[in-house]
C-alpha cells in the first residue's frame, strides 16, 4: 500500500511541478515530510525499514547515469580545470562545515566530517538536466562551461561520498589513523577506477545492454568503491556509445520512480525537533560551507580562459544540494551515529534552501553570465 501511496503522489507532483516550474524533487521531499511518522504517518513502519536500501540503489543509478553521460572528448576538452573542480570546492567545503559543526554543535570531529561531506556533495539531478538545457541553447558551449560544469559535478560527488565513508569508518572503530585513510583514498579510487572501467570495456565490447545486468554489477561494485560504478558507465560510452544511450534511455525510467522513493523516504526520516535545534546554526554552517565551496570554484579556474561572470556561474551552478544528501543523510543515523538525527535534518536543511535558490540562480543568470556562441 505505502508503495502505491508513494508512485500516486510522486505523478502527481511531478504534473505540479511542470506547473509551478519548480524542481519536482523538492516537492517529493515535503510530501515524504507530511506523509511520514512525524504528521500523517500513513507510511508502513515496515516498508520505512526498507529505506536505506532504497536510497543506495537511487544514489548507484545517478552515479551510473553520470558516467554514461560523460563522453571523452568532453573530458578531455575541459582538463585540468574539471579536474580541480572535482574536488577542491568539496573538500574546501566540507573541512569547513566539518570544523564550524564541532565547533557549534558540540559533536566530534568524525561526526563533523559526516556531515561536512555529506553536505558537500552537489546534486546531478539539478546540474545535469541544467547544463544539458544550456547546451540545446548554446549557451556558454564555445568554452566547454556546460562540459566542464557535467564532469566537475559528477566527480565532485564520488570524492565526497569517498571521504564521508572515511569519517564514518574512523567514527566506527574501522580505522584507526585519520591520515593513513586518507592515504588510501588514491588508491581505492584507482582500484575502483580500473574495475568499474574494466567491466565497462566488456559490456561495451560484447554490446551487452540487458540494463538490469549493469545495474546489478554496479551495485556490486558500489559494495567497494563508489567510483567503480561511474566509471563503469563511463566505460560503456567511450567503447560503444549507441549501447550507452540505450541503456541511459532505460535508467531514466527507472529514475522516474527511484527518485519519487528517494525523496520522499528522506522526508519521512525527517525529524522536525532536531531540525529546530539546529535550525539558525544549521543555516549559519551550510552558508559558511557555501562560501568556502565558492572559493575553492575560483581557485579552480585560476589561469583559465573564462572570464568573471562565466566564473561566476560555474559556482551558482554548484550551489544546489538533493540527490546525495537525499541518498547519503540518514546513513549516519542508520549507522548509529549519536548525532545522526541532527545530521539528517541539517542534510534535510541544506536541500531546502540550497536546491530552490541554485536552480533559479542557474536558470535566471545563464543569459546575462554566459557568451552565447
Amino acid at each position: 500500500m505505502s508503495v502505491l501511496i508513494i508512485i500516486a503522489l510522486g505523478v502527481l507532483l511531478q504534473g505540479l511541478s511542470d506547473k509551478l516550474k519548480v524542481p519536482s524533487l523538492l516537492l517529493f521531499l515535503v510530501c515524504g515530510i507530511i506523509i511520514g511518522p512525524s504528521y500523517l504517518n500513513i507510511l508502513s513502519p515496515q516498508f520505512l525499514s526498507y529505506s536505506k536500501e532504497l536510497r543506495h540503489i537511487a544514489l548507484v543509478i545517478i552515479l551510473l547515469r553520470a558516467g554514461l553521460g560523460l563522453s571523452y572528448e568532453s573530458l578531455k576538452t575541459v582538463g585540468r580545470p574539471a579536474l580541480f573542480m572535482s574536488f577542491i570546492p568539496g573538500v574546501l567545503e566540507g573541512m569547513a562545515i566539518a570544523v564550524m559543526a564541532t565547533l557549534f554543535l558540540g559533536i566530534s570531529f568524525y561526526e563533523g566530517g559526516m556531515l561536512g561531506f555529506i553536505i558537500a556533495a552537489v546534486s546531478p539531478a539539478v546540474v545535469v538536466p541544467m547544463m544539458i538545457k544550456l547546451q540545446d541553447k548554446k549557451l556558454g558551449t564555445d568554452k566547454g562551461i556546460p562540459s566542464l560544469i557535467l564532469a566537475g559535478a559528477s566527480l565532485d560527488d564520488v570524492v565526497a561520498i569517498t571521504i564521508f565513508t572515511v569519517f564514518s569508518g574512523l567514527y566506527l572503530g574501522n580505522s584507526s589513523n585519520l591520515l593513513i585513510s586518507l592515504l588510501l583514498i588514491p588508491l581505492r579510487i584507482i582500484i575502483g577506477a580500473a574495475l568499474g572501467y574494466g567491466a565497462g570495456v566488456l559490456f561495451g565490447k560484447f554490446k551487452y545492454s540487458n540494463t538490469i545486468i549493469v545495474l546489478l554489477t554496479a551495485l556490486v561494485f558500489s559494495k567497494f568503491e563508489l567510483l567503480a560504478v561511474m566509471v563503469l558507465g563511463f566505460g560503456i560510452r567511450f567503447i560503444n556509445k549507441p549501447l550507452s544511450d540505450t541503456i541511459n534511455t532505460h535508467l531514466s525510467k527507472v529514475w522516474y520512480i527511484a527518485q519519487m522513493f528517494l525523496f520522499m523516504l528522506v522526508g519521512a526520516s525527517f525529524n522536525p525537533q532536531s531540525a529546530l535545534n539546529s535550525g539558525l546554526i544549521g543555516l549559519v554552517i551550510i552558508f559558511i560551507g557555501l562560501l568556502f565551496r565558492t572559493l575553492g570554484v575560483y581557485i579552480s579556474l585560476l589561469k583559465t580562459d573564462l572570464n568573471a561572470s562565466e566564473r561566476l556561474y560555474c559556482a551558482i551552478a554548484y550551489i544546489p544540494k538533493a540527490t546525495v544528501q537525499a541518498a547519503m543523510g540518514g546513513v549516519p543515523l542508520a549507522l548509529g551515529v549519536a548525532s545522526g538525527d541532527m545530521i539528517l535534518s541539517i542534510s534535510v536543511l541544506s536541500i531546502l534552501v540550497c536546491t530552490p535558490i541554485g536552480a533559479l540562480l542557474m536558470d535566471k543568470s545563464a543569459p546575462k553570465l554566459l557568451n552565447q556562441s
